[in-house]
């Protein structure tokens, strides 16, 4: 079904749902995969369980649905299945949609837990031996590990009751993952609850602040020292919400702020930076440098796939992200900070090799493409930047193919930074199917040594995770 009612191009080409859960055994493999990759790739996007009616859907908004590859001596199977949310539950019960994320409040949908408009479909992560499926207005969703059951809510131990992040940073030193979550205070609200959880994955510190306005606040940065959080004025309003106009709005006279924080420091020692209006969904890594902090982020004129507060979409020529720079100066008395692209591809999906997450790095991997959005909206190369020279290796797609956000995996835990693996999902379009690749990170350019071929499609998705074999 490519033709929708409603939707737009959320509902067309590959962002359309699929119907099926499905398990698939020793999918055909071309090339090789590396001896020693052995474990599972997690992924996790929105896939709706019914087909939308909300006249205001977004791809956002769609129900999670978990992928998940598992590689074993160089086979590979497959399995896929829903996050049974309530809202899920309450669906799948009632046989058609009942709510909406991004719509005005149903009066006649009782919501009274709160809990009907989570979808649990942007990320997800291991952490303390449980697999956890985010997304940013409610608590983390456990599923078990092997079948990908839904487990229910995880409060760490009742401890927890604010949202959290679809974003959580591991430390690679202490193995804590700190986290926040905003709205922190009720939806739309401009507070912002931030903590960390220790690698037993018990709830240690667990503070509260607010923030100028009400904020879609997607992404953090977290360095040895410090938490980096960017208030972005793609701006969260009650009162457009329940008029039907869009929840989430553009204004960019609002300003942009960051707020550095030093870690364990108390929430009212935050201290406020400006900039001219911007908007960050995603962090490659950020580190320090004496009394520097720098944070590498995928940054945008105008945020993709959001409009301005009266509905009019905002400019298409403006809504790509540029691998950008951000300085800050603790030592400055200026609130303001250093902006610097470092790319002039558009790009996403940012990532690094997690063993020198919040520390200073080489190599960062992303998806990009030559081409405008307005040309094509799909991301066609996978491209390894090396920071410390600028210089960027790209392998480009064949026509027609769009990649997801590529996942590092190290050669070996003692592996040098960025020896090891790409994997990716990538979307055949002329096919109308999908494909799991394997790069050697070190030789991007030469494309994948090994590709698994599914015969069914994996809708676009957000983020994924690789979890090693026990």
């Amino acid at each position: 079904m490519d033709t929708p009612a409603i939707g737009g191009r959320y509902l067309t080409g590959n962002f359309a749902p699929i119907w099926t859960e499905s398990d698939a055994y020793w999918l055909p493999v071309t090339g090789e995969l590396p001896k020693g990759l052995e474990g599972t790739l997690f992924r996790n996007g929105p896939n709706p369980q019914f087909w939308p009616t909300s006249p205001h859907h977004h791809w956002f908004g769609g129900d999670g649905m978990i992928h998940a590859f598992t590689i074993e001596k160089g086979r590979v199977r497959y399995r896929n299945r829903w996050v049974r949310t309530p809202k899920w539950q309450a669906e799948n019960a009632a046989g058609h949609p009942l709510f909406d994320p991004f719509g005005p409040p149903d009066p006649n949908v009782a919501n009274s837990d709160g809990c009907l408009d989570c979808v649990a479909n942007t990320n997800i992560i291991a952490h303390a031996g449980r697999l956890l499926a985010l997304e940013e207005a409610h608590l983390p969703v456990e599923l078990d590990r092997n079948s990908l059951a839904t487990l229910g809510f995880h409060d760490f131990g009742g401890a927890l009751k604010t949202p959290f992040t679809a974003h959580p940073k591991r430390d690679p030193r202490t193995g804590e993952l700190l986290f926040f979550g905003y709205a922190a205070a009720g939806p739309f609200t401009s507070e912002i609850a931030f903590g960390t959880i220790d690698r037993q994955g018990k709830l240690e510190q667990l503070e509260m602040f607010r923030a100028p306005y009400s904020s879609m606040v997607h992404d953090f940065c977290v360095t040895e020292r410090h938490l980096l959080f960017p208030i972005l004025p793609l701006v969260g309003s009650l009162e457009r919400a329940q008029s039907g106009l869009p929840p989430f709005a553009w204004e960019p006279d609002r300003g942009a702020y960051v707020g550095v924080l030093r870690r364990g420091a108390s929430a009212a020692s935050l201290r406020w930076f400006r900039t001219e209006s911007c908007y960050v969904f995603h962090v490659m890594n950020a580190w320090e440098d004496g009394s520097r902090v720098h944070a590498d982020v995928m940054q945008y004129e105008q945020p993709a796939g959001f409009p301005w507060p009266d509905g009019r979409p905002t400019d298409r020529t403006k809504n790509a992200a540029r691998l950008c720079r951000w300085t800050f100066d603790l030592n400055a008395k200026t609130d303001a900070f250093r902006r610097e692209y470092l790319d002039d591809l558009r790009g996403e999906f940012p990532r690094v090799d997690d063993r020198r997450a919040g520390l200073a790095y080489r190599h960062g991997f992303y998806a990009c493409s030559t081409l405008a959005p307005e040309e094509n909206p799909g991301l066609n190369m996978i491209a390894d930047f090396d920071v410390s020279t600028g210089r960027r290796t790209v392998w480009v797609l064949p026509p027609g193919d769009v990649t997801s956000e590529t996942v590092f995996v190290p050669r070996r835990p003692d592996a040098e930074e960025g020896d090891g693996y790409l994997l990716a999902v990538i979307w055949r379009s002329a096919e109308r199917r999908s494909d799991l690749v394997a790069l050697d990170a070190g030789s991007v350019q030469d494309g994948p040594i090994a590709t698994v071929e599914l015969s069914g499609r994996v809708p676009f998705g957000f983020h994924g995770n690789w979890v090693p074999s026990c």
